[in-house]
């Protein structure tokens, strides 16, 4: 295809205008705790302002699909295996629900798509994209959102007109549950936490659906189709009438018929795909083939126009800055063009990817190019901060996932262009309300409240196992364990499980390296080793079988995995939860004598790191102590760089060891952590100060600073100076390893792992803004960058579709650099005073007098969310005791029994409990999450005991008018039990008395004590 992008100028006759063609759900991140966050939803649900929604998470990628025509998006890109394989599935899905009909629904539903402008997203399940929490039995797609696109603001569909939309065109659903009253939303959430560390499909779809006011099953069984291995659960706040308009959708269209069942539907997924397997485009053309023409008539998304085109994976970076520039031809493309402007000017993490629309090859001319631009958010940061401006700007439109737009760049002549503004006016008076209003009478907040909830049997699979691996195996068993450990740490998973799932991951890591050898395991087929392993560690106890869920009954994925060209993970689930750390100081604040010491450098390359190293062991003691100080230059050692560290911290135990490298990712400081622990050292982080951004800890100004640096360098021993050729794009190579932490999470997270940070001084503090051209090639620079990364990977930038531009931007930036050079030298804290600081900052921490600073993230000190076991009443000590004593003083029988126990100083806990879930079921304690935190009367009516064990008889009274009842057949506060009794032994003390071998002393009138009902 000719690019007549080379040959499109802009001037006042060039308009853009935009159809949004793909969206998700805005992916709205809650500035509160989870804890806060369901408390707000309890509150909205118990004052009748709102129903709260629940859904399965099901285990696969997202996909969406706006007609043949509209085109199959992933959750970042198009025309790749992904939606080759979603296009598949849903083809089939057709094919399943009408039978000899499908032909025909197939082209009705794309002509329908089409017509109306909508897109519909999909959760695509199956067993060829990679490994999850368990393979699928089936390859299948569940419906998550339907979307009215038109010519202005995408509009959602509800979940009751969702239900309707796809029973009308046999669509599969999820399954949802309505909870719309405090005891059903109370007894949810406690559900949840009674299943979090075992739940699995079935326990979890059973009590939901006993605790639930409205349960709508799936069309798809989750235990059927995907398994037991259940991802998690996500709970919504929706309109109080969404339980009315359920109903009335559930009687109208009912669960349509499935014509399909029985049928030959022709060859699987999973059959197409081992039969294809020499590359990625054999298997898209197979796939695309068995589609069939009357889905998929269009095939130029994928393979280009036919004509000898290939489809190009090169996007055009020039066609982003015309679309910028040119006048918006309606009121969609202004509301885009805002959207890419605010993102452009804040410098969220994010892409703009534009490709030549091949759907639109015919209408192509010097003066009408059509493009498709994907908008791809790099960062989870990128949504909080894009929130952030949304309430500051009420009319701007939010930022989607899965966010993918056609453009078409045309010139106008002076009829048309009267024309359109014209249209725009009328249409902007029409659209004038299009800000983020809440939905259904709700504050923005509350109508976006929502939170997801993740199961321990799937997490310990993808997250423990699956991520897990490139540790295991690049840095052995010591830092695999430090990994896992952090992570559970990170959930607040509870010390039982922590002790059962480091038994098993210490087992599991000695398994797969005796297996595997020295060979690293890919994480895409992982369960082939994973699930035997589970299976046969399940089958040796129930706690075992508890702990792991389900397994078994493996689905052999090697010869049908497809094949996705440069490792290419859409989804991008392949890395473990990224979780804001929160150190306290409980981290050690001294570093003993007898230890070493080593000195690294999280940053970057012109950050005097080499030249700071040199003066440091210039200084006599200067370390304020006796122990040698070496230093070793990476640039100048061959090999593996931390294995010679570890080496000469080996020869030389008790020395202060300056690591003249750069150590920019958590992998190094791992290996730095794992050294420490082999060698007795501790180590101090050397950081350039700067305020950073908020999504990576060094700002543009210190960016600018480490380059004008390096360009200054001659002869440097790693050849990064002023005549490297791509100097600049290697500096931002180094600074995207950063990105994704704020400068705060950045010190926290070192601070928490070394327990001390020494911050090297850059700038002055009172200086000049950066110049706008140093800012502005800094900007085009990390563009250029992600563009090559996304198309590339680690591809040098020597090498690849964007040479050019590469050359072209190197050029600029040393002109721009050096132009500013009187800026540079004035803005940079003078080296000896940097060197100073340092010194005197390392001179505390080897002389102890250091202390650990406190990093308070936004949730440190909130309540943590823990599984629960049981629920109970807990009742004050001291009146426990007091009866006790008043007893004592009336019955010469209880004086007796009490004179030698000791109870006053052995009685440190009293509690009624009301339900186990091992004794009584889930539902049945999650039932009392309506009297969560509330004081419960209970009477006190008799003290039972034998020589071995002591409880007082307990009834629970009402609270706000409601009994509390317990499911324990005999209520009852444990006192007392002989050494080598079980506390669980007091439960018989009612039966034993009526066996005449327990004493009773009636309490009449009964004694009220008031507790406080929580989960244990």
């Amino acid at each position: 295809m000719d690019n007549f992008m080379e040959k499109f100028s802009v001037d006042d006759s060039t308009y853009a205008q935009v159809q949004v063609r793909a969206t998700f759900y805005p992916k709205f991140e809650n500035e509160k705790s989870d804890q806060e966050v369901r408390t707000r939803m309890i509150e909205m649900v118990s004052k009748g302002l709102a129903t709260l929604e629940v859904s399965l998470k099901h285990s696969g990628s997202l996909f969406m699909y706006a007609g043949s025509e509209g085109g199959a998006y992933a959750k970042n890109s198009f025309g790749n295996i992904y939606t080759a394989v979603g296009v598949f599935v849903l083809g089939r899905m057709f094919r399943e629900a009408w039978g000899s009909e499908a032909a025909r629904m197939q082209a009705e539903f794309n002509d329908f798509l089409e017509r109306n402008r909508m897109c519909i997203s999909m959760e695509l399940v199956t067993a060829v994209l990679g490994d999850h929490g368990q393979r699928p039995k089936e390859d299948f797609v569940v419906v998550t959102a339907v979307t009215e696109l038109g010519n202005g603001k995408p509009k959602f569909y509800s979940t009751p007109e969702i239900i309707a939309f796809c029973r009308n065109w046999r669509l599969p659903t999820n399954h949802v549950w309505l909870f719309s009253t405090r005891k059903a939303v109370t007894s949810f959430f406690a559900a949840f936490d009674a299943l979090s560390e075992e739940g699995t499909a079935t326990s979890v779809c059973r009590a939901l659906d006993e605790v639930a006011d409205i349960s709508i099953p799936g069309s798809k069984d989750h235990i059927k189709v995907q398994g037991e291995i259940l991802e998690g659960i996500v709970a919504r706040i929706v309109s109080h009438e969404s339980s009315k308009h359920m109903e009335k959708v559930l009687n109208d269209f009912p669960p349509p018929p499935m014509e399909g069942a029985g049928l030959d539907l022709g060859p699987s997924l999973r059959e197409i795909c081992t039969a294809n397997r020499s590359d990625e485009t054999q298997q898209i053309k197979a796939l695309l083939k068995g589609v069939g023409s009357s889905f998929c008539p269009d095939h130029s998304d994928w393979l280009g126009t036919g004509a000898g085109d290939a489809h190009s994976r090169n996007a055009d970076p020039s066609v982003l800055s015309i679309f910028l520039k040119s006048h918006p031809a309606d009121f969609s493309t202004t509301k885009l063009q805002e959207v890419v402007h605010l993102m452009k000017e804040k410098r969220l993490p994010a892409a703009f990817k534009c490709y030549q629309n091949y759907h639109k090859h015919d209408s192509m001319s010097s003066d009408n190019v059509f493009y498709k631009m994907v908008i791809h958010v790099r960062s989870d940061s990128a949504f909080q901060r894009y929130q952030k401006e949304m309430k500051s700007k009420p009319g701007l439109w939010p930022l989607y996932r899965g966010f993918f737009v056609d453009i078409n760049l045309f010139k106008a002549n002076k009829e048309r262009a009267a024309e359109i503004a014209k249209n725009k006016s009328t249409v902007a008076e029409v659209n004038g309300g299009c800000g983020m209003s809440g939905k259904h009478g709700l504050a923005e907040e509350d109508a976006n409240l929502m939170i997801k909830l993740k199961f321990l049997t799937y997490k310990l699979r993808t997250f423990l196992i699956r991520n897990g691996l490139s540790t295991l195996f690049k840095q052995g068993p010591a830092a695999y364990k430090a990994y896992y450990l952090r992570q559970m740490k990170i959930w607040g998973t509870s010390a039982g499980k922590q002790r059962e799932l480091s038994k098993m991951l210490d087992e599991w890591a000695v398994y797969i390296r005796r297996k595997c050898g020295n060979k690293h395991m890919s994480s895409s087929v992982y369960l082939s080793e994973a699930e035997p392993f589970l299976e046969q560690y399940a089958k040796r106890s129930p706690q075992n079988q508890a702990l792991i869920g389900s397994a078994g009954n493996l689905v052999n994925a090697e010869n049908f995995l497809a094949i996705v060209e440069g490792g290419r993970d859409e989804e991008g689930d392949l890395e473990k939860e990224s979780v804001p750390s929160s150190p306290s100081a409980s981290v050690a604040d001294t570093i003993p004598k007898a230890e070493g010491l080593i000195v690294f450098f999280p940053g970057l390359p012109g950050s005097a790191k080499s030249a700071l190293c040199k003066e440091l062991l210039k200084a006599p003691r200067g370390f304020g102590d006796d122990r040698p100080v070496q230093s070793l230059m990476g640039d100048l050692v061959k090999g593996k760089y931390w294995q010679k560290v570890a080496d000469e911290r080996r020869k030389k135990p008790y020395s202060i060891m300056l690591a003249d490298k750069n150590a920019p990712n958590v992998e190094v400081w791992r290996q730095i952590e794992d050294m420490c622990h082999r060698t007795r050292a501790s180590a101090v982080p050397v950081v350039p100060d700067s305020e950073g951004t908020e999504s990576n800890p060094f700002s543009l100004d210190a960016l600018a600073v480490f380059m004008f640096r390096v360009l200054q360098r001659a002869n440097h021993p790693g050849n990064l100076d002023k005549n490297s050729p791509n100097a600049g794009y290697v500096l931002l190579m180094f600074y995207h390893l950063y990105e994704g932490k704020t400068r705060r999470e950045f010190d926290c997270e070192l601070v928490e792992r070394f327990g001390s940070l020494v911050k090297m001084p850059l700038l002055t503090s009172e200086r000049n803004p950066l110049p706008d051209p140093v800012k502005s090639t800094l900007e085009d620079g990390i563009n250029l960058y992600n563009l090559h990364t996304d198309r590339h990977g680690r591809l040098d930038s020597s090498r690849g579709a964007y040479t050019k531009e590469w050359a072209k931007w190197e050029k600029q930036l040393r002109e721009i650099l050096f132009g500013n050079a009187r800026y540079f030298n004035s803005v940079q804290v003078p080296f000896e005073s940097s060197v100073k600081e340092v010194s005197e900052q390392l001179r505390k921490i080897a002389k102890g007098e250091y202390k650990t600073p406190e990093y308070r993230t936004s949730d440190s000190g909130k309540r943590k969310i823990s599984a629960i076991t049981f629920a109970a009443i807990t009742l004050p000590i001291t009146d426990i005791k007091g009866l006790l004593d008043n007893l004592a003083g009336k019955d010469s029988k209880v004086e007796a029994f009490l004179k030698d126990k000791n109870l006053e100083n052995s009685i440190n806990k009293a509690h009624v409990t009301l339900a186990h879930k091992r004794s009584h079921g889930v539902t049945a304690v999650a039932n009392y999450g309506t009297f969560l935190h509330k004081q419960v009367p209970v009477d006190i009516t008799a003290l039972l005991f034998t020589d071995i064990m002591a409880a007082f008889e307990a009834c629970p009274g009402s609270v706000e008018g409601e009994r509390v009842t317990p499911k324990n057949e005999w209520p009852h506060v444990t006192l007392w039990t002989a050494e080598g009794v079980l506390g669980k032994e007091a439960n018989l003390l009612s039966n034993l008395h009526l066996e005449g071998k327990a004493t009773r002393i009636a309490i009449d009138p009964p004694a009220t004590i008031h507790g406080t009902l929580e989960f244990y």
